[in-house]
């Protein structure tokens, strides 16, 4: 039995695959050390007004279902530029996956325990930053593949609860290689100079566009002409080599035209963007003004 992971799917039905972002999570609980009444009184003011990760994925899962809008099927869970950490990886892929979409981990940086770590707590995929060679991209395979593939570490206790159905044992372990995904940024002078060899490497499956580190790291101005002819390069290669394409974007609009020009995965919005627009429009509503539509330019 193969795993069910809604990304892979997707991508095989040659359609578009709609995604987010997820970065927040609960603040840490109080400091047990911490004594001050005027400090746990403004720690109480903060955490009352964040949102726990797990129902801000559900409730946008679940909306997103029921609107006349197609699903989406994957979810970045965001720990490289995001609040979130490692210790709060199984409850957001367990909540992710019961919504029937795929929990895709970015981890900070393309270290083996780190991939180790996202993988043994459910992740579909993983997304890793940075991918500035050949070598970096065939690393990151290694680590997320079982030997002889692989090399990644044996002790997936909680992964299965991420895919309902599966049990412990074989039916993870036998199918794991074959079905979770391996995911690189391509956003760096070295990534882009070596993207066409990137692509051929076995095992990998989607490169993944981060256009303002692009834009910052080739020296270009983001959206220019430069930085437009880097993007579709990077599209071509994806394409050349059989392997799927992706681009993180701002606003639904710009996914839309990455979705036109041939872009397998976009994101439409992050939490945050999307909880800041929805809070505007309603105030803009209550006091009669026209909510300000422009695009968003940044997370």
């Amino acid at each position: 039995m193969a795993l069910n992971v809604a990304l892979r799917t997707s991508l095989a039905r040659q359609s578009t695959a709609y995604g987010f972002w997820l970065t927040s999570v609960f603040p840490p609980p109080h400091s047990p050390h911490c004594t001050s009444p005027e400090l746990v009184c403004t720690q109480s003011v903060v955490e009352s007004l964040h949102f726990p990760s797990a129902p801000v994925a559900r409730t946008i899962l679940r909306a997103a279902t029921a609107s006349p809008a197609e699903a989406f099927s994957w979810v970045l869970v965001d720990a490289e530029h995001g609040l979130i950490t490692d210790r709060d990886y199984y409850d957001l892929t367990t909540a992710i996956a019961s919504e029937g979409a795929s929990p895709i981990v970015r981890v900070p940086w393309q270290e083996e325990w780190m991939i180790k770590r996202a993988l043994d707590s459910g992740a579909h995929g993983i997304l890793t930053p940075m991918c500035h060679s050949v070598e970096d991209a065939r690393r990151v395979v290694r680590y997320c593949k079982y030997p002889p593939v692989g090399c990644r570490g044996y002790g997936p206790l909680y992964a299965p609860h991420a895919f309902p159905g599966v049990q412990a044992g074989g039916q993870y372990d036998d199918n794991a290689d074959q079905n979770l995904m391996v995911m690189v940024q391509i956003e760096s002078k070295s990534g882009l100079d070596s993207v066409e060899e990137i692509a051929k490497v076995e095992g990998l499956d989607v490169l993944l566009i981060g256009p303002f580190d692009l834009a910052k790291q080739i020296g270009v101005v983001r959206g220019g002409d430069e930085h437009k002819a880097a993007i579709e390069r990077i599209l071509k290669a994806a394409k050349a080599a059989g392997k799927k394409a992706a681009i993180f974007c701002t606003d639904g609009a710009q996914a839309r035209g990455y979705a036109e020009q041939g872009f397998d995965m976009v994101s439409v919005i992050t939490d945050q963007g999307a909880i800041g627009n929805a809070m505007v429009q309603s105030l803009s509503a209550a006091q009669g003004r026209d909510a300000d539509n422009k695009p968003r330019d940044g997370y």
